[in-house]
């Protein structure tokens, strides 16, 4: 009995151990989302064999944040980045994905999300922004939105939010822009 006792700690352990890299893997360090792996992990299980379910994908970049961080320092920028997590993990529902793409880049994916989620979560999270107590100076987001349409691929998809997010920036930043049909 105690040598299964002993086992059968031993097999807990090693499973959560397992299961703490997993997360670690799949952990963004400095904002605590999803990383770009975690991301294309998601992408995979939305599509396989769901390709007709709704699916909405937000980009998100801070707006001029190079010069924030010549003007206040990278840490100050860190912080910056940390405090954007926190903003984009409560704009959205359980069950949707907030990741860091890269940098200063954010995207946000929305399972079973039509045009009208995708906009309302959009306009959630600039309301964030424009509300919150930055304490250097406001920071302010450029989003494009985009939704799955038929014969979209994940790089198709995140392409068109990716444009929509130009023309954000291109229109003024600091607004979402909904990207049009494929």
């Amino acid at each position: 009995i105690v040598w299964v006792a002993f086992l059968l700690d031993r097999s807990e352990r090693l499973r959560r151990t397992g299961a703490a890299a997993r997360t670690e893997a799949d952990t963004d360090g400095l904002t605590r989302l999803a990383n770009r792996r975690a991301l294309d992990d998601a992408f995979e299980r939305l599509w396989r064999g769901r390709e007709e379910a709704p699916l909405a994908v937000l980009m998100l970049d801070l707006d001029h944040f190079k010069r924030f961080n010549d003007s206040f320092g990278h840490q100050a920028g860190d912080d910056v980045l940390r405090e954007t997590a926190r903003l984009l993990q409560a704009a959205v529902r359980p069950g949707d994905l907030a990741a860091r793409y890269g940098g200063e880049e954010f995207v946000l994916l929305l399972p079973d999300a039509d045009a009208a989620g995708a906009q309302l979560v959009g306009e959630r999270v600039l309301e964030a922004f424009r509300a919150n107590a930055w304490p250097r100076r406001p920071v302010t987001i450029s989003i494009g939105a985009a939704v799955r349409q038929p014969g979209d691929t994940p790089g198709s998809l995140l392409q068109r939010a990716d444009a929509a997010l130009y023309r954000s920036k291109q229109d003024g930043r600091n607004r979402l822009t909904l990207a049009g049909p494929a």
